[in-house]
């Protein structure tokens, strides 16, 4: 009774003796940023921007796997075989409440938001006006670039263009042609103001990355004219030019002109490079740098485009495994993003229905098509064996289900680096044995360059109906490697898709290039041996992320068809 009684006297004294609510409630912030003044000096605006490219970094260059969203299932990747998300079965990866669905979705509008943000509290800082339309064209350049992804991902979506300060729920979306406008009308706004590219530093973006995108948007959206108008803008820019000579870091090494494009240090205009037009940064072991050598942080294009070479299998007894060990001479590989049969092989076929390698960029330094047995410790039978794609495995593998086997394929050697990993990811400077954190590609890695935007220029001279220009374009691409020329009669937009396969393979987003152009449906069925029956026509889009139609309760956030 006591016990009761006190407590009572305990809840009755609180009543008059607790804290003001609203002085309790009341923030006060720790630190000297508030929502105030974050976004007032120069300083506070740089630092902002800066977020927007550590975002766009973080989202397609992380490590996260739904990165690699835009190779699989496609003409270029196969689907995985054993894993749904790796596109294994495409309505079961695109189920509206997949991971994939949503990852792309809230990243990308994670940027236009930091965006919004930086534009909408430039007028009330202490920037001049000159200052202003910088950092606003920078803001809006990846605001464009972000909707560039939800566009051909998903189709209409919500457009928000302005810093949303409260709680919403009623999104709505707007037509395809809506959001392609404007992120046209963002990207006039950059090529206006954003510096030239002799201006900026290594990783920065300008007008040349600028009219780059505008003319592959102005694709989009049929203005031909426009699209010609900005790729030439890139082109006929003194600063840029392909690469024709050999350069860079290895030039003296065996290679080629191609293969030096994609060695570490290369990448970048400082070095030389002057077809570089956006090219995502990293550091090995800096705070920020995006890349670690003790544990596998950074783009992971190395370990999911690279064979599983310890799977490689005896060609001569397909039951015992040949145990190769992950060097830094191939990178250490799962073999989760292999090329099509299509991709490796027939886009490369001369007159003759055989592979064409006077083109370089299908040599052995660029796209190996097998890897000479490794293992000191192995059988004596295996010692100086090359295993090459005519394996038992791979022909049983092409034979029956027209794919290749993880442990030996031709892959493209841009995703690593081939004998000169990082020392710190060395555990046997004599074999080049790679440690288990390895797999990351340690080098920076173009988002954009040169030979992409003549390739653009070339499809929107088709388009216009002048196939002699187009060609011109094509192969001022195709002189550069070594490969045999066209006529305006070759000119068709599937050339030009082979032509972008041959030159870009696994750096192009392929599934926003095939969305854009309403030809992933019909590649993949034709040209993937894996996805093909599983593949259906509304798969050219993502569906919109159950969870975002569910939130939405003040409007109907309404779903793709077909899903």
């Amino acid at each position: 009774m006591k016990a009761v009684f006190n407590m009572c006297l305990c809840m009755f004294v609180c009543l008059f003796t607790a804290c003001n609510e609203s002085d309790f409630l009341k923030e006060n912030p720790s630190g000297k940023y508030t929502i105030e003044n974050m976004y007032k000096t120069k300083e506070n605006f740089e630092s902002a921007i800066v977020r927007l490219y550590g975002g766009y970094r973080s989202l397609y260059y992380g490590g996260d796997d739904n990165a690699f969203d835009f190779f699989w299932g496609t003409d270029l990747i196969e689907g995985h075989t054993d894993v749904i998300r790796f596109f294994k079965d495409y309505s079961a990866a695109l189920d509206p409440t997949s991971k994939k669905v949503i990852y792309h979705w809230r990243g990308n509008y994670k940027i236009i938001a930091n965006a919004n943000t930086i534009i909408s509290r430039l007028p009330d800082s202490e920037l001049t006006e000159e200052e202003q339309n910088v950092i606003a064209a920078e803001a809006k350049f990846f605001r464009a670039l972000a909707y560039r992804y939800l566009v051909f991902l998903y189709g209409g979506v919500p457009l928000v263009v302005e810093e949303i300060t409260s709680s919403k729920d009623d999104f709505v979306r707007v037509s395809k042609e809506e959001v392609l406008k404007q992120i046209i009308a963002d990207l006039e706004f950059a090529v206006n103001y954003l510096p030239d590219i002799s201006k900026v530093i290594d990783g920065r973006v300008s007008n040349v990355a600028a009219n780059h995108l505008l003319s592959e948007i102005a694709l989009a959206i049929g203005d031909n004219e426009l699209a010609v108008k900005a790729a030439s803008a890139v082109i006929d820019n003194p600063a840029m030019e392909l690469m024709n000579e050999r350069f860079g870091s290895r030039k003296d090494e065996p290679g080629d002109l191609y293969w030096d494009l994609f060695q570490r240090g290369n990448q970048n205009r400082s070095k030389g490079n002057k077809e570089a037009i956006f090219v995502i940064q990293f550091e090995l072991d800096v705070l920020g740098g995006g890349q670690s050598s003790t544990k596998r942080t950074g783009y992971l294009m190395e370990r999911f485009h690279s064979p599983n070479w310890p799977l490689a299998t005896d060609p001569w007894d397909k039951s015992i495994i040949a145990d190769l060990i992950p060097t830094s001479a191939v990178g250490r590989g799962t073999g989760w993003l292999m090329p099509t049969f299509y991709f490796s092989d027939v886009i490369w076929y001369g007159s003759n229905n055989q592979i064409d390698y006077g083109d370089m960029r299908v040599s052995e330094h660029n796209f190996p098509r097998g890897i000479k047995y490794n293992n000191p410790n192995g059988p004596e039978k295996y010692q100086g064996v090359y295993f090459d794609i005519n394996t038992a495995e791979n022909q049983y593998c092409l034979s029956t289900k027209g794919i290749w086997s993880r442990g030996v394929y031709p892959f493209q050697t841009k995703c690593t680096t081939p004998n000169d990993h990082p020392m710190s990811l060395i555990v046997n400077e004599k074999t080049g044995q790679l440690k288990s954190e390895a797999g990351v590609t340690y080098t920076d890695w173009y988002d954009m360059r040169l030979a992409e935007t003549y390739l653009l220029r070339a499809e929107a001279y088709l388009l216009k109906g002048d196939l002699s220009a187009a060609a011109m374009d094509i192969n001022i691409v195709r002189k550069r490697a070594g490969a045999s020329l066209i006529s305006a009669s070759d000119v068709t937009i599937d050339f030009i898709l082979d032509e972008r396969m041959r030159e870009l393979g696994i750096e192009e987003k392929r599934r926003l290039t095939l969305s854009r152009m309403g030809k992933l449906y019909e590649r993949t069925v034709e040209h993937s041996a894996w996805n093909a029956s599983n593949i259906r026509e509304h798969h050219q889009l993502y569906p919109i992320p159950q969870s975002e139609i569910d939130a939405n309760v003040g409007a109907i956030l309404e779903q793709n068809s077909g899903y």
